[in-house]
């Protein structure tokens, strides 16, 4: 695909978009229905994992009149371009220039939504617009909400509308959103609003400008970390490291890597990891049990009868506690 076009004059607006499962209708939908006489950059976030080739692009290159490019590493931002974040890197915008960060996973995506909402809202702060649609769990939720405390809009797809109604209701819950809408009535939303003068700038808090940073990669230390969250007794799934918890917001956290979580992002990965704990346990609880009934038959057949009857002992409370820990693996404590 060739190459956008170049504003000569930066553009007042922007629109940052973030979906994930279930958003791809939604997004052509969007772009079938966004006037080309509106002129605004669009950026796009949709989970698409760490692994595999750049296509979003491509296939939503006839989606619409706009030119779709997957975005590159300082490149010059022009109106009428949508620009999808590539595979692995975190798709931000500073000072109005595409950015693409390697810094650490947030809600265990890279791309993630938060960054590329909360870098459009300090970028373009009153004029910045913010949309979150169909996905599972809750990114999104708190770059919105960040975006908003920057002058922004922030707009989310119907839940009822959409697959995966979490995404939509996180962002609901997160803060008070401007707009939501069914992705048939997203796009006239979008015009309509890209067709108002844009709002005032509010001052961009430092929090949201060290977020930034994370995700661009820039070096974290705890010291930074410590300027907006506080230490708590839990550790990151991720690295292991201790979390802390983002004083404003939505309930979330970051590590001293820079892994960010939200509450309920967290506790779904704490929810597999127990899971697998308690597995692990009842196959070596398992293993143990055998060991000692083989123990206590050889016991028994030397005439040793008291080891016999003290492992038969044991091996009766090691199978009652397997029977606890099947119970539990299979979710019927």
């Amino acid at each position: 695909m060739s190459s956008a076009p170049v504003s000569t004059s930066p553009p007042r607006r922007a629109v940052a978009i973030g979906g994930s499962t279930g958003a791809m209708p939604a997004i052509r939908q969007i772009l079938q229905d966004l006037p080309d006489t509106v002129s605004a950059p669009l950026f796009l976030v949709l989970h698409i994992g760490a692994e595999g080739r750049n296509f979003l692009a491509d296939a939503l290159s006839a989606a619409g009149p706009r030119t779709v490019l997957t975005a590159e590493d300082e490149q010059p931002i022009a109106e009428n371009c949508v620009y999808v974040a590539p595979v692995d890197r975190h798709l931000l915008v500073l000072d109005r220039v595409i950015r693409l960060g390697r810094g650490p996973r947030e809600n265990l995506s890279r791309p993630a939504i938060d960054p590329l909402l909360r870098s459009v809202g300090a970028s373009y702060g009153g004029g910045a617009i913010g949309v979150v649609l169909s996905g599972r769990l809750n990114d999104g939720a708190a770059g919105l909400a960040d975006l908003k405390r920057c002058g922004g809009t922030t707009m989310v797809q119907n839940p009822n509308d959409a697959v995966a109604a979490d995404m939509p209701i996180g962002a609901l819950d997160a803060s008070a959103i401007d707009y939501r809408a069914p992705a048939g009535r997203l796009g006239g939303a979008l015009a309509d609003l890209l067709a108002e003068p844009p709002g005032p700038n509010l001052p961009v808090p430092d929090a949201v400008l060290l977020e930034i940073d994370i995700a661009l990669g820039r070096p974290c230390l705890t010291a930074d970390i410590e300027t907006f969250a506080d230490p708590v007794a839990l550790s990151c799934p991720s690295c292991g490291g201790v979390l802390s918890q983002v004083r404003t917001g939505p309930l979330r956290f970051r590590c001293q890597v820079g892994h960010a979580f939200t509450a309920d992002i967290l506790a779904k990965e704490q929810e597999g990891a127990l899971d697998e704990a308690v597995r692990i346990a009842l196959r070596i609880v398992e293993e143990r049990a055998q060991l000692i009934d083989r123990l206590a038959r050889d016991s028994d057949a030397a005439g040793r009868s008291h080891s016999a009857r003290d492992f038969a002992r044991k091996g009766q409370e090691l199978r009652r506690h397997a029977d606890v820990l099947r119970r539990a693996a299979l979710g019927q404590m």
